[in-house]
């Protein structure tokens, strides 16, 4: 299974957000510590805070924040809500048109494979792949102005 990059850019963001515990930061400041598009991310943020995994404020002095502790947020869970393993096959999908759909066992297969890999996925949090927080933050610290502190 290939990762979209908008599930890989979702996991920094919230990987970075991990990092900047109880703090508040911005797309440009995670769009520069990155190298990603602000454009990108944005569309990325807004899945996030549709589906919980973040809160934000729009503004000058607006940001983003997780949304619930990261010991809270499961792997698998971001990348289900995002969409991933949904197109595996044509058959995954509503406009199926492959002949063979209503006798072929390959959706089977592919739906054990993807409900193990969701569930492979689910053992771990946010707070588990950032590991030490403090080693993470110092890896961006090049970002050129600091994140505000949360109101």
């Amino acid at each position: 299974m290939r990762i979209t990059k908008q599930s890989d850019y979702a996991l920094r963001v919230l990987m970075y957000l991990c990092a900047y515990p109880k703090r508040s930061c911005t797309i440009k400041e995670i769009s520069e510590s990155f190298d990603i598009s602000q454009n990108h991310l944005m569309k990325v943020v807004q899945h996030l805070a549709q589906h919980g995994f973040v809160k934000t404020i729009r503004g000058k002095n607006g940001g983003i924040w997780l949304g619930r502790p990261a010991e809270q947020i499961l792997v698998g869970e971001v990348l289900r809500k995002l969409g991933e393993g949904d197109d595996l096959l044509e058959c995954f999908r509503e406009e199926d048109s492959c002949k063979i759909s209503p006798l072929c066992a390959l959706k089977k297969i592919f739906n054990q494979a993807n409900e193990a890999f969701f569930n492979a996925l689910n053992q771990y949090s946010l707070a588990d792949i950032i590991g030490d927080r403090a080693a993470i933050s110092n890896l961006l610290q090049r970002l050129p102005s600091p994140c505000k502190l949360e109101a």
